[in-house]
């Protein structure tokens, strides 16, 4: 029986220890993947052309802010005292087209053609005509004028298809005092002019807000400050007499214009973009699981039987009865 005992627990030893064994053996991983080449795609890019050329036309109603009539006597006449009482000036109705050029999508330049309706202008003077005689004059004539600009314009950005935009221009204005009249008051003197016509250097400062409709259509709404010069005519007295001559100077107006501008369109070829270098990307390792040996079943000595042991019983002693 002792000699089978021992032979189980033998068994069971060896087979522990090699579980053990087993379980503190190095678990051989799989090789980690290897980096993948990956590349950007090609691209294309539909790029604005740098520059193009454009139209536009305007139309507007300009204010005369400043008109200053001055009286200039010949030599040939007798000193007079002339004293402008009134001067005034109408407004008038515009319209123009030009050309233009973009460089870029901030900076542009145009050159204009403008025709300016005509202007009404009145004025009253007095003079004295000695011995406490004053006398006046009544002079009406019309002003029209052409103006001719070269603009450039900077273009403050675009938000939400709106883009103000700032400028300047120079240029010429062809100004022209057409139906210059004189009528004496309380006199029968009267006098008409020659019609006559001036060129003269005109400027401006531009500002206004641009609504793109389309990539290539924008309607504009703008203002202008213009000075354009003055004009001059002479009085040819209906009697006969040495015509005296009446400037009309420092002629500016507030412009307001709603215009158009045709941009022409112009079909660039795709930009293609080469593939950026390949790249390695390296994917991340997934951990292989680490093996886990079944748990080891030790077998459990069977139980020896050991048969029972007798054990005597003892009864208990009574005394002896003591009666016979």
């Amino acid at each position: 029986m002792v000699s089978v005992k021992l032979l189980v627990r033998a068994v069971a030893v060896a087979m522990v220890s090699s579980a053990a064994y087993a379980a503190d053996m190095p678990q051989q991983l799989p090789p980690p993947p290897q980096p993948q080449l990956t590349y950007q795609p090609m691209q294309l890019v539909m790029q604005q052309p740098a520059g193009a050329w454009y139209l536009r036309g305007y139309i507007g109603v300009g204010m005369t802010s400043q008109a200053n009539f001055v009286f200039e006597p010949n030599p040939l006449n007798a000193p007079v005292d002339i004293l402008t009482q009134h001067a005034a000036m109408g407004d008038t109705v515009f319209f123009g087209a030009g050309a233009g050029y973009e460089f870029n999508n901030w900076l542009r330049f145009d050159v204009t053609a403008e025709y300016r309706t005509k202007s009404s202008f009145n004025a009253f003077l007095t003079y004295d005509c000695g011995g406490g005689c004053v006398q006046g004059d009544q002079y009406n004539a019309f002003i029209k004028s052409d103006i001719f600009l070269a603009n450039a314009y900077i273009d403050l950005g675009t938000w939400d298809c709106l883009t103000p935009f700032i400028g300047f221009g120079i240029g010429g204005a062809y100004n022209t005092f057409s139906d210059f009249t004189d009528t004496g008051i309380a006199t029968s003197g009267n006098g008409v002019g020659t019609n006559a016509s001036q060129l003269n250097f005109a400027w401006a400062l531009h500002a206004g807000l641009a609504y793109n409709v389309t990539q290539n259509f924008s309607l504009e709404l703008a203002y202008r400050y213009l000075s354009y010069g003055s004009v001059s005519d002479q009085i040819m007295c209906a009697g006969g007499c040495n015509p005296d001559t009446y400037k009309l100077q420092s002629l500016t107006s507030q412009d307001f214009m709603l215009g158009v501008r045709w941009r022409f369109p112009i079909e660039s070829p795709p930009i293609m973009i080469a593939p950026q270098p390949a790249m390695m990307v390296q994917q991340p390792v997934q951990q292989a699981p680490v093996y886990a040996p079944p748990p080891v079943m030790v077998p459990q000595p069977a139980p020896v039987y050991a048969p029972p042991q007798y054990q005597p019983q003892y009864q208990p002693q009574y005394p002896l009865s003591t009666r016979g």
